[in-house]
């Protein structure tokens, strides 16, 4: 009778302590994603998410693959900020938007990500499929408007494959990071 309370004693203890380091673990999971998927920048983020129509995630997911959230970065080939922005996109873009390029910096947190965003919604007002806007992101949209009328590469205005290992990789590590993005942001 002993042993069996004993064992009862035990299991409820067991049972208790694994409910704690489920918990336990479950919070170490979520800061460790916070940690590595960051909401940095989130006033304008939000701000032009709403301005422009594209979720969040998906800005989110571009600023960590493009500068990892360093706002001054800038690629090999001189592409600029927390999204980098190509000087001419840059350029057309603030233009478009009615902003003088020359009296604002492409390094400027706000205009960087206000742009960048400008940019996305224009991409997925023509290929309105987040994939495809991300590799027209990487590639440029003349090249991927090329490749959708290629059949090798496009079907039904879905890419079905891309011919560029880096965009491709671009694109995998943007749509994943979206999704990591989706969860940050519902929790």
């Amino acid at each position: 009778m002993k042993q069996a309370i004993k064992r009862s004693v035990a299991a409820v203890v067991l049972a208790a302590l694994a409910i704690a380091t489920g918990f336990g673990i479950q919070g170490i999971y979520k800061a460790v994603k916070k940690k590595n998927y960051p909401t940095a920048y989130s006033e304008y983020v939000e701000k032009y998410a709403k301005q422009y129509d594209v979720p969040e995630e998906v800005v989110y997911a571009v600023i960590k693959v493009e500068s990892n959230f360093v706002y001054n970065a800038e690629s090999y080939k001189k592409a600029r900020g927390l999204m980098q922005l190509m000087p001419g996109t840059y350029e057309w873009l603030c233009k478009k938007e009615g902003i003088d390029p020359e009296k604002n910096s492409i390094d400027d947190p706000d205009l960087n990500i206000r742009i960048g965003t400008c940019y996305l919604a224009y991409l997925y007002n023509e290929f309105e499929i987040w994939e495809t806007v991300f590799a027209a992101y990487n590639a440029g949209h003349g090249i991927v408007r090329q490749w959708l009328a290629d059949e090798k590469y496009g079907e039904d205005g879905h890419l079905i494959n891309i011919p560029y290992s880096e965009t491709a990789a671009y694109v995998k590590k943007v749509s994943e990071a979206m999704k990591v993005y989706q969860t940050v942001l519902a929790e």
